[in-house]
């Protein structure tokens, strides 16, 4: 256990990006009834989870973390959760077969609820409310009742986190992902894109290898691995009333686990190493994310490595790099080199989302390109430094939106208004997502052919 940490003495410390509840009883009642609850997550998962994502911090994997900006109560289906689950799958099948390595899968969802803000008070047309914090503490609608915090919105989101995750582990385990399903649906997404060419090799090869296993007779009816796949969920920790309240020790090793998720992550707002967000993380077995924006120095980071991963143990920490694609190649480096020297294990996963938001038409937007842009460059550093580029963390849906500009089928500045309903920021639809997948195989497949080159010529 990590020395003097209790579950709630993040309570003594500082604290950012949370609000201020008008009735504290109610909120402790509630936080209290939480703590009766039964896990949303489980401690083997976890277990699961970090030596999944130790693969990845030695080389042998790669991470798909991706989902909603912020999920919020009046979407939750069956159809949407489906629908991001289809693409997500989709991706990761690609993904792995050009890094021709294992892809670990994290979703953010099932517990996505709550969003820091640059602001305390939102104005409009001159009126000033407090700011939206997502659906677990407040409503969007812009008026003076939903903006008031309300405790009761926390059990609302436990409630679709439960049946969310019910959801997501009958697809996982029941024969959706299926690996023949998955494929004929991605090359539905082949066959109609404007760049049908670029990805056609591709597909074709996939749909060669699977061939050939039906031909020696492996089958998703004799292998249950072909039918079945191993899904996560994560979130970012901001909420901490409710992450205490979710906390529960493990019987099996007596350790401390938060059960709202399965990995959680510590935002670029909240990630000061005497404030309240990393003592409550540095306690707890989860795997660990954590945030890298532009303000982030290599003596800050290693501080905050020392503090979450002790013990530097591959597979805990996960660091989510979010420059921004002008930025990354004046920062990301002098990370890398610094992690490298100290000997520390890390994931490298790369934001390409959170620092290319831009405002066009009056709508929070994000240009493919610029999403692209960066991704190449975290490859490219990565590669140049002699260090593994371990995964992706995207912001996207299974619908066909249009918040983001661009990709094969171009979503213009003009194209915004059709379909932006994102209650935070702007997310990839559900081509945007599958195309940049593609690319990433390409970006992957082109480091294998560089490594064979250099090792032939050796």
């Amino acid at each position: 256990m990590a020395d003097n940490w209790t579950p709630d003495s993040w309570r003594s410390k500082p604290i950012l990006q949370v609000p201020e509840y008008p009735d504290p009883v109610a909120l402790d009642d509630t936080e209290k009834r939480l703590a009766s609850y039964p896990p949303l997550v489980f401690a083997g998962e976890a277990r699961l989870l970090r030596d999944r994502l130790a693969d990845v911090a030695n080389g042998k994997g790669f991470l798909l973390q991706g989902g909603d900006c912020a999920e919020s109560f009046a979407e939750h289906g069956a159809d949407n959760i489906r629908d991001f689950f289809r693409v997500f799958l989709q991706m990761a099948v690609v993904l792995t077969f050009g890094a021709q390595q294992p892809v670990v899968k994290i979703g953010r969802i099932a517990g996505q609820f709550a969003k820091p803000r640059s602001s305390n008070i939102e104005n409009k047309d001159g009126v000033e409310l407090p700011s939206y914090r997502g659906d677990i503490i407040n409503g969007i609608e812009f008026d003076e009742a939903s903006r008031i915090p309300d405790p009761q919105r926390q059990v609302m989101a436990y409630r679709q986190s439960a049946a969310t995750l019910n959801l997501l582990r009958a697809f996982a385990q029941g024969g959706y992902a299926n690996l023949d399903n998955v494929h004929q649906w991605m090359l539905g997404f082949v066959k109609d894109s404007p760049q049908a060419e670029r990805y056609r090799k591709l597909a074709d090869r996939i749909s060669e290898t699977m061939d050939f296993m039906r031909a020696v007779g492996i089958t998703a009816e004799n292998h249950a691995r072909l039918r079945e796949t191993d899904f996560f969920t994560s979130h970012e920790a901001l909420l901490l009333g409710y992450e205490e309240a979710l906390t529960r020790t493990d019987s099996t090793s007596g350790e401390w686990y938060g059960t709202s998720g399965h990995m959680i992550w510590i935002g670029d707002r909240t990630r000061q190493p005497d404030h309240a967000h990393v003592e409550y993380c540095r306690g707890i077995k989860n795997p660990l994310g954590l945030k890298c924006g532009p303000s982030m120095d290599p003596d800050g980071l290693i501080e905050l490595i020392d503090l979450l991963n002790p013990e530097n143990d591959p597979g805990r920490l996960t660091l989510i790099a979010r420059f921004g694609h002008d930025k990354v190649a004046d920062h990301l480096p002098q990370l890398i080199r610094v992690v490298e020297r100290e000997g520390k294990k890390v994931v490298w996963s790369c934001d390409p989302m959170h620092g290319n938001t831009i405002t066009l038409n009056s709508y929070k937007t994000r240009p493919f390109e610029r999403v692209l842009s960066e991704v190449e460059s975290f490859f490219q550093i990565h590669r140049a430094e002699g260090t593994h580029p371990g995964g992706i963390h995207i912001e996207m849906t299974g619908k066909d939106v249009t918040e983001c500009t661009g990709g094969a089928r171009a979503v213009t500045a003009e194209d915004l208004s059709d379909r932006y309903h994102t209650h935070c920021d702007p997310r990839l639809n559900s081509d945007q997502a599958l195309e940049l997948a593609f690319l990433v195989a390409e970006l992957m497949k082109g480091g294998r052919d560089e490594e064979t080159r250099v090792t032939a010529a050796g």
